[in-house]
């Protein structure tokens, strides 16, 4: 990994580690993203007896590990195994292939510039780093549009090569929401009075269809829950207050897609 981390981890971080030296005892380790070692007791490898450390890690295996002590003073990490659960364990494993994604990225633009990946990332890396966990979470930010490429500093070509890199190689995952809306108009253009309220609610990311039957479907979709939720309400008060406003009534049922 490009990205090496000053200082030491806190406390009750977790960390991908490699296995460098299993003895009777303890196992050694090296923290990838901070280039310090750390090491593992038998008792926190794995609850219960352990006959044979090797059973459970050999040299150069990867393994996600929480920081239980840290000693500055001897520059010693004490680390942790058995106190990282499976849904831990995939999280953080994502966040490092995440990581090196967009490592991976920044090393195709340079490259394709002519450029030193390491030094490139060097220039940015004090910055990023200012602002946020890693990388990726920078790359998405440009993505959603929350900060601008030049956030970066760096070269114009290159910032246009990047941005281009980033939006075609990472997507923002997103979240849906929904159900029905039951629409009833009792005013003499009822049906132009749904089809105004419908249209006015529409917008980039809801999709509402009729079901028949004074029915209609919505689904909205946003990068997380709390935004889904925000569309979700701006959309169901806007269609209610204009249908009530022409003497209609509107319920609404929520069935979101599992």
């Amino acid at each position: 990994m490009l990205l090496k981390r000053q200082g030491f981890p806190e406390e009750d971080e977790l960390v991908m580690c490699t296995v460098t030296n299993v003895q009777h005892h303890s196992v050694f380790c090296n923290l990838d993203e901070y280039g310090k070692s750390g090491m593992i007791h038998i008792s926190e490898v794995s609850p219960g007896r352990i006959r044979n450390l090797r059973d459970y890690v050999v040299e150069g295996k990867k393994v996600v590990c929480k920081v239980l002590r840290i000693h500055r003073d001897r520059g010693h990490i004490d680390l942790s195994l058995r106190r990282v659960n499976e849904s831990q364990r995939r999280n953080k494993i994502n966040d490092i292939k995440q990581e090196q994604k967009a490592e991976k990225i920044l090393e195709f633009v340079a490259k394709k510039l002519n450029k030193d990946p390491k030094s490139t990332f060097e220039r940015i890396k004090d910055k990023v780093l200012e602002h946020y966990p890693n990388l990726y979470v920078c790359f998405q930010d440009i993505v959603t549009g929350n900060i601008p490429i030049s956030f970066l500093d760096l070269e114009k070509p290159f910032l246009k090569d990047l941005e281009d890199t980033i939006k075609q190689r990472i997507k923002i995952p997103e979240v849906e929401i929904g159900g029905f809306f039951t629409i009833r108009s009792y005013a003499p253009d009822g049906i132009e009075v749904i089809k105004r309220a419908l249209k006015k609610a529409s917008g980039e990311n809801i999709l509402i269809n009729y079901l028949g039957a004074g029915k209609y479907g919505l689904d909205v979709t946003a990068p997380d829950y709390k935004q889904a939720e925000k569309r979700l309400k701006k959309v169901t008060d806007t269609v209610t207050k204009e249908v009530e406003k022409h003497k209609g009534e509107v319920s609404f049922e929520r069935q979101d897609k599992r």
